[in-house]
């Protein structure tokens, strides 16, 4: 009976040492707050401008960051000055739609306060209607919710988030939206941002780093097949999920309103496009390239997404 005993006092001990075989992150209250800002932003390495509908003027919004257990206190604001209703679609959360997703008419302002149960990356968006067009035009972003667990996935040296859309000249074509007659499939709101050969500022690394990528699509319609040219993703998670693991992945399909992690190691320097291999994407603008030298200067999350005009 006593040996019986003593073995279950150490398999309860074993269990817990299991659970808590990590230093546990304390949650905390994130603050957000949003503006809805209809504004002109630039869209690409001309200097070409285009009437965007976004969220504190960037297209597309600000990375939100919190960790799995957090409160998230998430307020948007719609300015009078708009011409029209906008609305908040968190992923990451899971909330009753009606009464968390309403519009927020011209002079209002909405509260939402949520807790993110699960890790990982995910789109959010305005889901007023045409929901398609308020997507287009730049009224989404990304979120990421890091694991309780810092030790749920490797060490990142160096991490970015890049968000692919389409993009139509005329913001206003709402049936072309739903054609797929789109002009442009761009990176973070920008065509060819990331090309250095086409007038764009790539993305940067050292020899050996793991660099992370959070990839999101927000669409509104095509499939990205994200890829990194002359490299193989070393580990591939879906919607960032560290339960979700893949490795030695060429390329990962990532689906409108969708996201995955993927990390790469590169040994040598040099270029490494990272692109949707969804050709007529890639070569609409769909392209960013990885910049590997030993010299590599520390960048943003989002690198060179900047408010627009107000």
């Amino acid at each position: 009976m006593k040996y019986a005993k003593l073995m279950g006092i150490a398999l309860i001990v074993g269990l817990v040492s299991t659970v808590v075989d990590y230093s546990p992150v304390l949650a905390k209250t994130v603050k957000v707050e949003f503006t809805a800002v209809e504004t002109e932003v630039v869209i690409d390495n001309k200097g070409t401008t285009y009437k965007a509908w976004t969220f504190n003027g960037q297209f597309p919004g600000p990375v939100v960051r919190a960790t799995e257990g957090d409160t998230i206190e998430f307020s948007l604001t719609n300015p009078k000055t708009n011409t029209t209703a906008h609305s908040m679609d968190f992923h990451a959360g899971e909330m009753d739609f009606l009464t968390n997703h309403k519009p927020v008419e011209r002079g209002e302002t909405h509260k939402v306060t949520f807790t993110p149960k699960k890790p990982g990356i995910f789109f959010y968006h305005c889901g007023v209607q045409p929901m398609i067009q308020h997507i287009a035009r730049g009224m989404m972003g990304a979120i990421i919710i890091d694991p309780k667990d810092p030790n749920a996935l490797p060490k990142a040296d160096r991490e970015y988030v890049l968000v692919q859309s389409e993009l139509w000249k005329n913001p206003d074509d709402v049936q072309g939206m739903f054609d797929r007659k789109y002009d442009h499939a761009v990176f973070n709101g920008g065509v060819f941002k990331y090309h250095p050969f086409l007038g764009g500022k790539p993305l940067e690394a050292k020899p050996g780093e793991r660099v992370r990528i959070y990839i999101v699509n927000a669409g509104p319609n095509n499939f990205s097949a994200f890829h990194p040219i002359g490299e193989i993703w070393d580990n591939a998670w879906a919607s960032g999920n560290p339960a979700n693991k893949l490795t030695g992945v060429q390329t990962v399909v990532v689906g409108p309103g969708d996201a995955y992690t993927v990390d790469v190691v590169v040994e040598n320097e040099g270029g490494y496009p990272l692109v949707t291999h969804s050709l007529t994407d890639a070569l609409r603008g769909a392209i960013a390239v990885l910049v590997v030298k030993k010299d590599a200067q520390t960048l943003p999350l989002m690198p060179y997404v900047t408010p627009g005009k107000k």
